[in-house]
């Protein structure tokens, strides 16, 4: 199935196109599967209801928090890994560099093997949208870039 996109114009913030605006694509979505209807989609392939469905899928995310916290990588079989990642102002010394040169946390995801085959796979294919202004900005939790 081939993933449609559209285009975008950008303008260039650093190298030596600088302040320079050119367009770019990026994956059109056409809707969203919440919580509720992925707990549907596995129940129907499985012997669970879609309650236990969401009981695990909480329990999961309460128990990703937890080691996300503790340092640690979080290997959720062929689904993929999920560690955090820091973004830091930089120190011309380690002894000047302290905790408040830390800008924030993000949880970076690793597709496992079927997802990056799905990535890897994909063709593409233009949407009738013309060339927008500015990118939409994505909804928590959802993004373009995951895969």
């Amino acid at each position: 199935m081939a993933v449609k996109y559209r285009t975008v114009k950008r303008k260039i913030l650093t190298g030596e196109e600088k302040d320079k605006t050119k367009v770019f694509a990026i994956a059109k979505t056409t809707g969203v599967c919440d919580l509720q209807k992925l707990c549907k989609l596995i129940s129907a392939r499985s012997t669970v209801s879609s309650a236990d469905v969401k009981a695990v899928l909480d329990g999961l995310n309460w128990a990703m928090d937890l080691e996300l916290q503790s340092g640690n990588i979080v290997q959720v079989g062929e689904l993929g890994n999920f560690r955090l990642s820091l973004s830091s102002e930089g120190a011309n010394l380690e002894e000047k560099f302290d905790a408040t040169k830390i800008r924030n946390a993000n949880v970076i995801f690793y597709p496992g093997k079927s997802l990056r085959l799905t990535r890897d796979e994909a063709t593409f294919t233009a949407d009738d949208v013309k060339v927008v202004e500015k990118a939409p900005v994505p909804d928590e939790g959802g993004g373009d870039d995951i895969l």
